[in-house]
């Protein structure tokens, strides 16, 4: 059963971030990536872009909470999978106790690694009422266009205008591994869209009365041969309109340094992915398992060392080591919530505002 769920819980975190070729066909099919190849899926997607293509931009400055935050100070999102039953107890209370450990964000996937899961979209209106801000992640898998647009103005009239555009895993891996996956464009193609429907365009081209407000997050995994192609999509979908980015989990302290000289001038804020290890096993896995993740041997090393009723501790320890790292050339965290172990993420949360309150005593 535990390594059934950490499979569960890697791939899905696989998911979130494993969308950086999703803009060109050939890179995601060569990646593992389901495209959208039929002739009907074909002549939606393409009289879609062109809508979008063809419609002259106008997009006014969309306010967000987190891009002001993240411009003069330390930031954290934290993710929070939503449940798998109809029970969100507690998830309530992870997402309270994040919120109270200084979390600016909490992020939720939407079904990922193709397992049914409540609504992202319902547990946000949940947060929103509760006075906490939620970042959800939107797949290209589920809907098609009419029922993207849909959803994306249901989220704008709710009030939830963070968003994480990701292509989404196949539902092969899921609980229902016959269902129709639609993927009519690619998450790049619909970051362009989506600032379309800012500019009060919809995805048809015609105009709307009201625009639309969204802040665009995109993905990237650095844990890859070819860093340099991985940079270089990166950079086309920044071009295509994204606000921000969110990279898989970073467990090299060298790695996190290669990312900020990459990524100096690619003008919008980046956010390093960070996740508490729980025991040696689960770190095994994820290195051995889990495309995208690489861990140091040293790291490996301190979990396999580690008493196993401690071992979560050391994985606390080795996280918030990265992350005085990583506060040397970033102002954006995302920590990532292993097993629902919300209680590790709030931690972690808390001492990275606690560093950062320390800094700025020191800096005055």
């Amino acid at each position: 059963m535990q390594k059934l769920a950490e499979r569960v819980f890697a791939n899905g975190v696989r998911e979130a971030l494993s969308d950086d070729g999703a803009g060109d066909t050939r890179a995601a099919a060569s990646a593992g990536q389901p495209v959208c190849t039929g002739m009907a899926g074909s002549v939606r997607a393409a009289r879609a872009v062109a809508a979008v293509e063809t419609t002259p931009p106008g997009e006014a400055a969309v306010p967000s909470p987190l891009l002001a935050a993240v411009a003069r100070r330390t930031t954290v999102i934290v993710e929070l999978d939503p449940p798998r039953t109809l029970d969100v107890t507690r998830f309530l209370a992870g997402a309270q106790a994040l919120a109270g450990a200084g979390a600016d964000l909490i992020t939720m996937a939407d079904n990922s690694l193709g397992h049914v899961r409540v609504s992202n979209m319902a547990l946000a209106a949940i947060l929103k009422q509760m006075g906490i801000e939620p970042l959800v992640h939107v797949t290209c898998r589920d809907r098609n266009l009419l029922g993207q647009q849909s959803h994306l103005m249901g989220l704008d009239v709710l009030g939830v205008h963070h968003i994480l555009l990701v292509t989404g895993d196949p539902t092969r891996f899921g609980d229902l591994p016959g269902a129709t996956a639609v993927y009519d464009v690619s998450s790049m193609e619909l970051t362009r869209m989506v600032k379309r429907l800012n500019a009060g365009v919809a995805f048809s081209g015609q105009a709307m009365r009201h625009p639309a407000k969204f802040v665009v997050g995109t993905s990237f995994n650095p844990h890859v041969v070819q860093f340099d192609k991985a940079l270089a999509r990166l950079r086309r979908k920044v071009e295509a309109g994204a606000d921000f980015v969110m990279t898989q989990p970073v467990f090299d302290e060298g790695m996190l340094e290669r990312i900020a000289l990459a990524t100096e001038d690619l003008g919008v804020p980046v956010f390093i992915g960070i996740m508490p290890l729980v025991s040696h096993r689960n770190a095994q896995f994820l290195h051995n398992e889990v495309p995208g993740i690489q861990i140091p041997a040293p790291v490996l090393a301190r979990m396999e060392m580690a008493p196993a009723e401690s071992a979560a501790e050391e994985g606390l320890a080795v996280a918030m080591e990265l992350v005085d790292t990583a506060a040397q050339y970033f102002r954006g965290l995302y920590f990532i919530t292993p097993f629902l172990r919300y209680e590790l993420t709030a931690r972690l949360t808390s001492y990275a505002r606690e560093r950062e309150g320390a800094d700025i005593q020191v800096r005055a």
